[in-house]
């Protein structure tokens, strides 16, 4: 039973791991569009991304908050939590929907870091944002399935041994959320024993991030990797899309906070005609405009983290948790630019990575403008938007 840990303690045990890794790490490996491994590598050996695994299967048995201070002291630490968030809020789908034979058989193996769960296949080019309209198929065959299509943005394939594939196994009828089923793909299986039914093609993205291009090519995959029930998969993915929002939050928080130290750093250090700049009040009001933004985007994370870990509704709250913190984020990460100047387009002072890796938040994943109609039509009753 692993011995309870404060938050605080949370903190400090990850930074002081982050500590190891510092910018001209994430310099390296964003330059080279190169999977942070060894940075991957010690959270797991330090069992941080077992956070959210019950101790019974050799996790740390925490709730979501402590495992969005994870994830928040990440990116504050100047590092990019994308290579690893995805095993965090993909377990929820293994955790609450899983049978006893798939929990027994996988989360011992991922929380001792043996096997790593990074891959979530869902997007589809012609879908997009509307995950019920996804073409993908699993066809049942006696025992198994075969599954055929093509997903976009699935990202740390390459890097994973296991993967959530959705597809649709009957086709679309009046409620338009049935006919979808999860599978936990064994990728060792599929790569060993069938490797010509799996084609992935690596997206280059404007910051560095593992993702891919995959086509399913008649991937035979076992009645067993089947999630809770055949055709009910769509409610399983949307029941971690809460999640996903709160630890994105907590990301684009930890970068907030980042941009707005690195500013009040280079302004208390950087001399022009004499003084300071940060002397003036042009280079003041706007970091300090920002570390607001960041502060109280960070307590609607906090009070989003709270009502999922008591189990209350809080689809709302996560929601604007993502597009508070994201918002935030990008206020710190202009008024951090403007404050280094020209410097700022510098990558050895690594601004302009971090500005263009939160930049992500504001679209994904989820677009800001898709939580405005949401608040607006779910939470304030205003007519639904078109």
């Amino acid at each position: 039973m692993p011995t309870p840990i404060s938050i605080e303690q949370l903190r400090q045990q990850t930074r002081e791991l982050c500590a190891r890794f510092p910018d001209e790490y994430w310099r390296e490996t964003d330059r080279n569009r190169r999977y942070p491994q060894e940075f991957v590598d010690t959270l797991t050996e330090a069992g941080l991304l077992s956070a959210l695994i019950p101790a019974a299967y050799g996790g740390l048995g925490l709730g979501l908050t402590e495992a969005s201070v994870i994830m928040e002291e990440i990116n504050k630490s100047g590092g990019h939590s994308a290579a690893c968030h995805a095993q965090m809020y993909t377990m929820g789908a293994l955790l609450r929907h899983g049978n006893d034979a798939q929990k027994n058989e996988y989360l011992p193996q991922i929380a001792a870091g043996k096997l790593r769960l990074q891959a979530f296949s869902i997007t589809e080019d012609k879908a997009g944002s509307d995950t019920t309209s996804i073409e993908t198929e699993a066809v049942p065959d006696g025992d198994h399935f075969i599954i055929t299509g093509h997903k976009s943005w699935t990202s740390r394939i390459e890097e994973s041994d296991l993967a959530f594939v959705l597809a649709r196994t009957a086709t679309k009828g009046t409620d338009k959320t049935d006919g979808l089923t999860l599978f936990l793909v064994d990728l060792r299986q599929v790569r060993e024993e069938q490797p010509n039914t799996l084609k992935v093609v690596k997206v280059r993205t404007m910051f560095n991030y593992a993702t891919n291009q995959v086509w399913y090519q008649g991937m035979r995959v076992p009645a067993s990797a089947v999630i809770g029930q055949v055709g009910r998969g769509f409610r399983y993915v949307l029941d971690g899309w809460n999640a996903e929002r709160i630890l994105l939050s907590a990301e684009a928080v930890g970068d907030g906070y980042w941009f707005t130290q690195r500013a009040v750093d280079y302004a208390n250090s950087r001399e022009v005609f004499g003084r300071k700049i940060g002397s003036n009040q042009g280079v003041q009001f706007p970091i300090a405009d920002a570390y607001m933004k960041v502060r109280a985007a960070d307590m609607m994370r906090y009070e989003a983290a709270r009502l999922f870990d008591a189990g209350e509704p809080c689809g709302a709250e996560a929601n604007m948790a993502k597009h508070l913190s994201s918002e935030a984020s990008w206020a710190a990460a202009n008024a951090c630019l403007d404050t280094h100047g020209g410097y700022g387009f510098v990558d050895e002072y690594d601004v302009e990575r971090k500005f263009r890796e939160t930049r992500m938040f504001q679209v994904a994943p989820v677009n800001n403008n898709m939580i405005k109609n949401f608040i607006a039509h779910k939470v304030l009753g205003l007519p639904r938007s078109y």
